[in-house]
């Protein structure tokens, strides 16, 4: 059974993206981990489905890591599948509302490809992100390999650890990143930010993805750095975030009001694959 995909990426953050509306295809992880190999299979951060809502929302929003494991959001990724659903033929709006994991998202398509998402509300409560702590701190404090880190902590529909550091060399990430991605704080693993501040409206950040690794951007990541350096009194919003595939704008009024980002999207090619 051969599957139609598009191949695509935000700010070299990439994916492949099926439209299981008009394609019916039931995935197991070890074909998802096949497709995801980039020697042997297609390559891949993530994989998105496009289905049917089940209300009255335009489409669902489904996706899987690379390793197989399903996730509830992906900022990234959302604004990808907006252009995706407009080039495909499955709608002309502009204005997509789809349902996630992690309630509704609103994508606006604006010109040049730009897409804004609404990323809906940050949430702090340790309980919601999930987060192992009795109440709720600015900070939170973990020892890796005898070195005490410090980090915020925050859902963006997806668990996020923000660590404030001064230069993110590669190693750290990939050390500090691996060992708290799966940590026993977290039950359900995070995404591992590494924010650099570099001016009361401007931050560089690098991200290591449950699931995947260091990734060229994280855009929930992006949000959830900047949401943590808000509340640091670090920056004002807007906040340009540069990530090593480029950049993204996020703003954000402060807790009660919804994140929003907006970044480009774009279409690299289309190809099957057999199932």
């Amino acid at each position: 059974m051969l599957i139609k995909f598009t191949k695509m990426h935000g700010l070299g953050n990439d994916f492949v993206v099926i439209d299981a509306v008009n394609q019916t295809l039931e995935l197991s992880v070890d074909t998802i981990k096949q497709w995801a190999d980039r020697h042997r299979g297609i390559g891949f951060d993530q994989l998105l489905l496009v289905r049917r809502a089940e209300g009255d929302a335009d489409f669902r929003y489904v996706i899987y890591n690379a390793d197989g494991s399903e996730v509830s959001q992906c900022g990234n990724g959302a604004r990808c599948f907006a252009l995706f659903v407009r080039q495909q033929g499955l709608t002309n709006k502009s204005i997509i509302r789809v349902e996630t994991g992690a309630g509704e998202l609103t994508l606006t398509v604006n010109e040049q490809d730009n897409v804004v998402v609404n990323m809906g509300q940050p949430i702090f409560l340790p309980a919601k992100i999930p987060l192992v702590s009795e109440q709720e701190q600015p900070l939170y404090n973990v020892t890796i390999d005898d070195q005490e880190v410090s980090f915020s902590a925050v859902s963006m529909g997806n668990p996020h650890a923000v660590i404030q550091v001064t230069n993110a060399e590669t190693g750290y990430i990939n050390r500090v990143g691996k060992a708290l991605e799966s940590h026993a704080l977290f039950p359900e693993r995070a995404n591992i930010g590494f924010s650099e501040v570099i001016g009361r409206s401007s931050l560089k950040l690098r991200v290591y993805e449950r699931g995947a690794g260091e990734t060229q951007a994280c855009g929930s990541g992006a949000c959830a750095a900047v949401v943590a350096a808000i509340e640091l009194g670090q920056v004002v919003s807007p906040v340009d975030v540069t990530l090593l595939g480029g950049h993204l704008t996020v703003s954000w009024e402060g807790r009660g009001s919804p994140v929003m980002m907006s970044g480009p999207a774009t279409f690299v090619f289309d190809g099957m694959i057999e199932l």
